[in-house]
């Protein structure tokens, strides 16, 4: 995003994502404090004589110094990255299967329809001082075609940051990163270890694009493969390059995470996506605080080849009135988790 009026601000932390299901499902509140409920019940009727109010108040500084340590200990759970090599599998072969299961998901998330609602903020202090919003359907029309549709997008009051089209094309590409056996080229891939995450124990790999070619736009950072399903389950990162011209023109990208949740029982959607990072404009510093949700995944009823696995699922038989249909069962796949990214890692 190019700076419009370059000043130094401060960040602020927002809270993570909802907290997704229970066992297949990488929750967004990773590195995040998760507030727990623990504010003092009122009663009504109560009263408190003058000379108890002291006490009364220390109690209650006492219970929020309580609360304030149950959200530490509240944190998301995140296991050390262990360096060891994958067992009976190679992370050549981890990142072949990966790659090729990315291809099978990005064909399945085009036949689905959902919302994508985006929040851009910059903040001064604890202020914030400019916000861009855009709120999107992503659907089909009657012949079938893929199409966008605007449901809320007020004016927007950012005002040291402008969004430019590199932003527009990252929020719909490079946040929601896909990497399949058509990219996977691109990359340089490097295997840095395991880590657990949550209830998901994952493979962790380091991105970076060998080249940059042209205008194209990459994603660089850290991936986590869930080792069951081989699935991408949690990126972190940027999209690159940042673009740096004569006369003073900047546009610069900020590091962030996205979570993903199995919303099919096969494939992992992203879901999340969160940004919280400091641009460093010749001009001066902004804080910058994004968020992204895409919710309401649906799929659309077309015409379409369904594949697992590289193989085509065969079409279910014309039902016979007097047998009913066999019920298929889903099969179980391999998992995948966080660790920090590759040559030129961004920092948290």
């Amino acid at each position: 995003m190019p700076a419009v009026n370059g000043s130094s601000i401060v960040t602020q932390r927002s809270g993570g994502g909802d907290n997704l299901n229970a066992r297949r499902e990488l929750s967004p509140r990773i590195g995040n404090w998760l507030w727990v409920g623990c504010a003092p019940a009122k009663s009504s009727k109560l009263i408190i004589m003058k000379s108890m109010r002291r006490a009364v108040n220390i109690v209650v500084t006492g219970i929020t110094l309580l609360c304030l340590a149950l959200c530490v200990a509240a944190r998301a759970d995140e296991g050390p990255l262990d360096p060891a090599q994958p067992k009976g599998i190679t992370p050549e072969e981890i990142i072949k299967k990966f790659a090729a299961k990315e291809k099978e998901f990005q064909e399945a998330r085009d036949q689905y329809t959902y919302r994508q609602s985006v929040t851009m903020q910059t903040l001064e202090g604890d202020t914030v001082d400019g916000e861009y919003k855009e709120v999107f359907d992503v659907t089909f029309d009657d012949k079938g075609r893929r199409q966008e549709n605007v449901v809320f997008a007020p004016q927007s009051s950012l005002v040291r940051i402008s969004m430019s089209p590199e932003d527009i094309e990252d929020i719909r590409h490079r946040l929601p990163f896909v990497l399949t056996s058509d990219e996977v080229g691109e990359y340089q891939i490097l295997y840095v270890g395991q880590q657990q995450e949550d209830e998901l124990h994952c493979y962790v790999f380091d991105v970076a694009p060998k080249q940059i070619v042209g205008k194209k736009r990459y994603f660089q950072g850290r991936i986590w493969v869930d080792d069951r399903d081989l699935q991408i389950v949690k990126t972190f990162g940027k999209a690159v390059p940042d673009i740096r011209k004569k006369h003073g023109n900047e546009n610069l990208f900020p590091k962030f995470t996205t979570w993903r949740e199995q919303v099919d029982g096969k494939y992992w959607f992203p879901t999340f996506t969160k940004s919280d990072d400091e641009l460093h404009f010749s001009s001066g510093d902004v804080h910058i605080r994004q968020i992204v949700k895409y919710e309401d995944y649906k799929r659309f009823g077309t015409k379409t080849r369904i594949t697992f696995e590289g193989k085509e699922l065969p079409k279910a038989p014309a039902e016979n009135p007097q047998q009913k249909p066999a019920q298929e069962k889903p099969e179980d796949k391999p998992t995948d988790k966080q660790t920090p990214p590759p040559s030129t890692p961004p920092q948290h």
